[in-house]
């Protein structure tokens, strides 16, 4: 059986038997640059029914269809998990999205605090990217990117039962680190290049659902730092324990 060697993350729903039309976007991808034809498998995934391996039925470079065969992979769901940060230069916000969805974050919630540098995000270019980092990790669940929303709003809708790790970068070189618990719904909150104000400090450390960590001896840039946090959730209260 020849191997797929290409994964793409589609909106329709997947089952045996499936037919699955591909946008003009898509059929270029597969037909124009990987040069694939009918017969050849391609892996599809949408978030909710696992992977499938598939096979072209159609091929053109303006349109295709793709036949669902079987399952190849169940639906993996990730720890409930946010991941908030404040936006930074484009690249390196790209960089945190893709490492995010990699990495397990159920949800990724850009904020907008006292220091951010960013006040405007492209949510479609950052979903894409998120699609993009499931599509290469061999993810079978791709986080939604919310909207841009000010820290304080945050806040002041939290959900109840939701445990917040707050790495704030004035704790640098402490000992302060997350304890393992068994899970549950979960936030992990990062600062902008600036940090965090006083007045947002204060609010954090005294909310009853806060966890504030170090991340090391230390001051890590926002993109290391939200890489460096989800690995330590991960190891305390996440599937990697």
């Amino acid at each position: 059986m020849k191997q797929a060697k290409v994964r793409l993350y589609v909106e329709q729903a997947l089952g045996e038997g499936q037919t699955i039309p591909l946008t003009k976007e898509q059929a270029h991808y597969l037909f124009g640059v990987m040069r694939m034809a009918v017969g050849d498998p391609v892996l599809l995934f949408n978030g909710r029914d696992g992977e499938w391996r598939c096979c072209v039925t159609i091929a053109n470079k303006r349109n295709g269809e793709l036949l669902c065969e079987v399952q190849t992979k169940p639906l993996q769901m990730p720890p409930d998990l946010w991941l908030c940060f404040a936006p930074i230069k484009k690249a390196r916000t790209d960089f945190i999205v893709e490492k995010a969805a990699e990495m397990g974050a159920a949800r990724i919630v850009p904020i907008s605090t006292d220091f951010t540098n960013s006040e405007r995000i492209r949510q479609d270019r950052l979903q894409a990217h998120a699609v993009e980092a499931a599509e290469q990790c061999g993810g079978t669940y791709v986080p939604e990117v919310a909207e841009l929303i000010r820290l304080d709003r945050l806040l002041a809708d939290w959900p109840e039962g939701r445990q917040l790790m707050f790495c704030d970068e004035s704790e640098v070189g402490s000992a302060k680190r997350l304890a393992a618990t068994d899970g549950g719904s979960w936030a992990i909150l990062i600062g902008p290049e600036g940090g965090f104000s006083e007045s947002e400090r204060a609010r954090l450390r005294a909310l009853p659902f806060a966890h504030v960590v170090s991340l090391g001896p230390r001051i890590l840039r926002a993109d290391t730092a939200a890489v460096a946090a989800m690995t330590l959730w991960q190891q305390a209260v996440g599937d990697w324990q």
